[in-house]
């Protein structure tokens, strides 16, 4: 299911998007919404990586040495 969602933006940002829009022959909603998935990926990733790297300081491990001995 699709919704429709009204956003602003200042000018700048709107002449940016509309200078991409017209490189890159896309929309501005295919823009917008691929902006937003990269967006959300990269928020879920840093969220993930913070847990994890609470969970790998508890077991001591801290540098990509310690990594490596532990897969190893």
């Amino acid at each position: 299911m699709r919704e429709t969602i009204t956003i602003s933006v200042p000018d700048d940002l709107k002449a940016e998007l509309d200078r991409i829009v017209r490189e890159e022959g896309l929309s501005r909603s295919d823009v917008v919404r691929e902006s937003l998935r990269d967006y959300l990926f990269v928020r879920n990733f840093r969220r993930l990586r913070l847990r994890l790297m609470a969970k790998a300081l508890a077991q001591g491990v801290v540098t990509d040495d310690d990594v490596f001995d532990r897969v190893s």
